[in-house]
């Protein structure tokens, strides 16, 4: 695992698959349509409290994936990539990221080598076994179904954050 979680200042989060269950849904009218899981929410809103940034980085791109992570306060959306790799160097390069101030949660071999660019790599427990190999933290949670949730927490909860930032972000009194 990494060193220090405490250096974390960004969060790279791949979409369909993570944030989704990796079905692509199309209406009839050829939109593409995906299914977010609203628990995640907790763990976008606990980020932003504690001061960690949310990346969103899909090869694909939905207008979907846009209103839900513009709905999350999430800034930094890049859709399309085909070639993360170098997307996320340029990226760190560009806003001068220490690899461990950078963690990253994927599923699939499209994250792989982008991965080992981050100081933390999580993954949901349905994750191809080449990720379940090099990830630092695998979540109980199948993707789309509060995977993302969970590793921001795990992350949050080894820095002593994760009460805090929920009683801030719902309002919460005390946590039992």
């Amino acid at each position: 695992m990494a060193n220090n979680l405490e250096n974390i200042k960004y969060i790279v989060i791949d979409v369909d698959g993570t944030m989704t269950d990796a079905g692509i849904y199309y209406d009839e009218l050829g939109n593409e349509l995906k299914k977010f899981c609203t628990k995640d929410a907790a763990g976008y809103f606990a980020a932003h409290a504690v001061g960690i940034e949310i990346i969103v980085l899909t090869g694909r791109e939905c207008k979907a994936v846009i209103r839900r992570m513009e709905e999350m306060g999430i800034k930094h959306i890049y859709q399309n990539v085909k070639e993360k790799k170098e997307f996320l160097q340029d990226f760190i390069e560009h806003n001068n990221i220490d690899k461990n101030e950078l963690a990253y949660i994927g599923d699939d071999l499209n994250d792989y080598e982008s991965m080992h660019l981050a100081g933390f790599i999580g993954c949901p427990k349905d994750s191809c076994e080449e990720i379940l190999a090099i990830s630092d933290f695998v979540s109980e949670k199948k993707g789309g179904y509060g995977a993302v949730r969970d590793v921001i927490s795990f992350i949050l909860k080894q820095r002593g954050q994760w009460e805090n930032a929920i009683r801030s972000v719902y309002g919460i009194s005390e946590i039992r």
